[in-house]
């Protein structure tokens, strides 16, 4: 990547005592992308996001802002930099003594001119947006953990900032509610433009959203760069990692991480024998769509039904299924044909049709009235399984074959 990153650490150490907590840490981070930190704790990330927004300062090296070192800054720079940026701390740092609606007009209140009655529509626009409406009156103490972080993202992103930190933005999240925050992220950041940097545990989730990682190991990045080169590399840090992740599995559809997902693709490929034939299918749902029109709960719904339903219906018969995006799943069937996959597909299409979608359609009328027929479509494609066939392959092949094959319309909704 050759342009001007937006934010770079150059050698940056920090020390606290006798404690060196950054050693020697280089990184860029580009605009207009979500970075997402990640490492073990006691690594130092919080102390790095805490760098970028001027809470701490480094005992060597020089942090660049579009290639200006920021200790070079004159004051109405360093101003103008300092209010672009937005921090989303992991305790939330609500204040006690005001309501959930003062709470997200205070930077409102703080950093601009705009007057009350902006600044009230500002806020009422978050609020819903956020869901957070029936708390609009109430104190933080009176909020549960999960209300409380939802109500700090909202004062975050309040004043539409160029660069949004977000330390632990999903901790203490049930699932749904977790890639709620993750989807609204994502589409904040397309909508309004803002950079993303993110410090998460939440894993495979986070993956699905970023566009670059940052490894941060002992002390020191041991590696920057997209998932997928992470897991080419081959790195022994980054297999030690990634090899940390085996057990995990998707929290909200209850599908396999990706890394055991490949584990299981390879001992089917290389087992007793080998495959004589297999298929797959790529399941899709337009989840920008969904967002827009529905919310971040009915779109992430719509995925965690497609996960659910996915294991239900294809497990028992030695189906395998993982997300591969945020808005896709791949199901391998081994041993089975095609023709085989694509009437496996269509029973599964009417059951999903059937159930689950209808079960979104009660979420969107609860949001929108109960006459909101919103169009809901899940697509699928299927491609026969070769023994060379790598992951990416087999999805770009099923993607360019994909169609509906679940529609929800309201009285009209059907299945293909």
């Amino acid at each position: 990547m050759d342009e001007t990153p937006l934010i770079e650490f150059r050698n940056i150490t920090k020390r606290f005592g006798d404690k060196t907590v950054l050693d020697k840490v280089n990184l860029k981070i580009y605009e207009n992308q979500i970075t997402t930190i990640i490492g073990k704790s006691g690594t130092g990330k919080s102390v790095l996001l805490k760098h970028i927004i001027g809470l701490l300062k480094p005992d060597e090296g020089a942090i660049l802002f579009r290639g200006k070192p920021v200790a070079a800054m004159k004051k109405n720079e360093w101003e103008n930099y300092r209010n672009g940026v937005a921090y989303l701390f992991q305790n939330n740092a609500l204040l006690d003594s005001m309501t959930v609606f003062d709470n997200v007009a205070f930077p409102l209140r703080q950093t601009t001119n705009l007057g009350e009655i902006e600044i009230d529509k500002r806020v009422a626009k978050k609020v819903e947006e956020m869901e957070l409406a029936e708390a609009v009156d109430k104190y933080p103490s009176e909020l549960s953990g999960g209300m409380q972080k939802r109500v700090a993202l909202a004062r975050a992103l309040v004043t539409d900032p160029k660069i949004v930190l977000f330390d632990e933005p999903t901790t203490g999240q049930d699932p749904i509610r977790k890639n709620m925050i993750l989807s609204m992220i994502v589409h904040y950041k397309r909508k309004f433009g803002f950079t993303a940097i993110l410090i998460s545990h939440d894993i495979p989730d986070v993956f699905f959203i970023s566009d670059r990682l940052v490894i941060l190991w002992e002390g020191a990045v041991g590696f920057e760069g997209t998932y997928d080169e992470a897991v080419r590399l081959k790195l022994p840090m980054i297999d030690e990692f990634l090899r940390s992740l085996e057990g995990f599995q998707d929290e909200l559809t209850g599908l396999l991480s990706r890394e055991a997902f490949k584990g299981q693709y390879a001992a089917m490929l290389w087992g007793s024998g080998g495959i004589s034939t297999a298929s797959a299918a790529l399941f899709s749902v337009e989840f920008e769509l969904l967002h827009e029109t529905l919310g971040p709960q009915a779109a992430v719904e719509v995925l965690r039904a497609l996960g659910e339903y996915a294991n239900r219906r294809f497990k028992p018969m030695g189906g395998f299924s993982a997300r591969h995006r945020r808005d896709q799943i791949l199901t391998i069937f081994p041993h089975t044909s095609p023709d085989k996959a694509r009437r496996l597909v269509a029973d599964f299409a009417r059951e999903l049709n059937q159930e689950a979608l209808a079960r979104i359609q009660t979420i969107a009328q609860a949001k929108m009235g109960a006459e909101a027929t919103p169009e809901i479509h899940v697509l699928a494609g299927i491609t026969e399984v070769s023994s060379t066939d790598e992951i990416e392959q087999i999805i770009e092949k099923a993607q360019a074959k994909q169609q509906i094959v679940a529609a929800h319309e309201g009285d009209s909704g059907g299945s293909a």
